[in-house]
C-alpha cells in the first residue's frame, strides 16, 4: 500500500458517462475506494460526501470501485451524486494504491477493495483514511484538509 507522502499513482479511468478522468487533472483530491455501487455501507458513504459537497470546497471528490461504468452511471443518478465514480474494472488502480485485498467473510476468503481514501494535494498523499467511517467521512476529511 503507499504511504502518505508517497507520490499518487497516476491513473486514467473512465466516469459513468464514459469520460476519461486522470489524477494529473486535479490540484486536490478526494479518491474514495469503495466495494460495490448501491450496498448500503456504500451508498451511505457516497450520500455523506454528496451532503456534505459543497463543504469540501476545492477539493475534488473521485469515487472508485472496480464496478462497470454503466454501474457507476446508475448509482450516480439513482443517488444525485455531484461528484464523478470510475470505473477500475481490471483493478489496476485499486491495486497500485494497495486497496485490492483478500478479505474473509463467514469464514470464506474472497478479494475485494478494502473501504480506503487518500487525500492528495499536488499529486502527493496528505493523508490516508483506511478506517472510513462511512456516515461521518466528510467530516473525517474536512479534519485533515
Amino acid at each position: 500500500m503507499v504511504k502518505q507522502g508517497d507520490k499518487a499513482p497516476s491513473f486514467s479511468l473512465k466516469d459513468g458517462n464514459g469520460n476519461v478522468v486522470r489524477l494529473s487533472d486535479f490540484k486536490k483530491v478526494l479518491l474514495y475506494f469503495y466495494p460495490r455501487d448501491d450496498t448500503p455501507g456504500c451508498t451511505s458513504q457516497a450520500c455523506n460526501l454528496r451532503d456534505n459537497f459543497p463543504k469540501l470546497k476545492g477539493i475534488t471528490v473521485i469515487g472508485v470501485s472496480m464496478d462497470t461504468s454503466d454501474s457507476h452511471k446508475k448509482f450516480a443518478e439513482k443517488y444525485s451524486l455531484p461528484f464523478p465514480l470510475l470505473a477500475d474494472t481490471t483493478g489496476n488502480v485499486c491495486k497500485k494504491y494497495g486497496v485490492y485485498v483478500q478479505k474473509n467473510m463467514y469464514g470464506r476468503k474472497y478479494w475485494g477493495i478494502k473501504r480506503t481514501s487518500f487525500l492528495i494535494e499536488n499529486g502527493k498523499i496528505k493523508h490516508i483514511f483506511d478506517k472510513v467511517e462511512v456516515s461521518r467521512h466528510a467530516e473525517q476529511v474536512l479534519k485533515e484538509a
